[in-house]
């Protein structure tokens, strides 16, 4: 990786990957989410890692874009203004896509302000664990722009309700850790000198559990959010239950760990 991001193997089974340009609040500059979307790609084929944490280095998670400099890349090479905000879009969009898509369960440790593109970024990882130094604010509507970017309208309303959404993202409030986690943005909220071991301590649970129930788990419940009848889904949730279910011998694994009282040993 370069210097910005950072790819961290602390415990087995568990991936750090943090972005580290805490002098800029690791702000969305070209120069840290290229390296980023191409963490994401390099950890999501890594099958040593069973949970991916992803942070910024310190007092912030993602302050959005990068106001000081953006950075320039080869491809927008060639082209005007237009032509290069599409490319530089595009670039932020893919960074999104790739973390949904990570084979693995994201969980986003917000250990700071997470504000307009890093309010999208914190929104894509699967489970949210907040310091109580935490802060959001969906800062395009500040700006004199949209509040709707890099899929947080779709993503918000679907974690808090619609109602709080749309107060959020009209008005441009900031949303601390307390009401954070009193809303549901966040799961939890811990002192920031324990937001990495609550990390842990919930990626270690998930790893005792089958792999690709987890990887499943995570693809069904995406799937939901998008899905576009009840019995579209039920049907795609079977088939996947049907595929862990008959292709491996974890539901008799647990059986027996069940009537012996010990941890089950999934093997897939």
């Amino acid at each position: 990786m370069t210097d910005f991001v950072k790819i961290e193997k602390p415990r087995p089974g568990i991936t750090v990957i943090k972005m580290d340009r805490p002098d800029r609040m690791n702000a969305m500059a070209f120069d840290v989410m290229v390296p980023l979307k191409e963490a994401f790609e390099e950890v999501s084929f890594d099958n040593d890692c069973r949970v991916v944490i992803l942070t910024g280095e310190g007092k912030g998670f993602c302050s959005g874009a990068d106001l000081k400099d953006p950075g320039y890349l080869p491809i927008f090479d060639g082209l005007t203004m237009p032509g290069i905000a599409r490319r530089a879009m595009k670039v932020l969009d893919d960074v999104i896509h790739a973390v949904q898509t990570m084979h693995q369960p994201v969980i986003g440790a917000i250990n700071g302000p997470a504000i307009g593109g890093g309010f999208c970024l914190s929104l894509i990882t699967d489970i949210r664990v907040a310091s109580d130094t935490a802060v959001f604010r969906a800062a395009g509507i500040n700006n004199g722009l949209t509040a709707s970017e890099l899929g947080l309208s779709y993503t918000l309303p679907r974690a808090i309700g619609s109602s709080r959404a749309f107060e959020i993202m009209l008005t441009g409030k900031d949303v601390d850790a307390e009401e954070a986690e009193r809303i549901g943005l966040v799961s939890q909220v811990v002192p920031g000198d324990q937001l990495m071991d609550a990390c842990f301590a919930m990626a270690e649970r998930i790893m005792g559990y089958s792999q690709l129930g987890v990887e499943l788990t995570k693809q069904m419940l995406w799937s939901s959010l998008s899905a576009s009848s009840l019995s579209t889904h039920i049907n795609h949730e079977g088939h996947a239950q049907l595929y862990v279910r008959m292709t491996t011998e974890n539901f008799q694994e647990a059986i027996k760990a069940r009537k012996e009282k010990r941890d089950p040993v999934f093997k897939d």
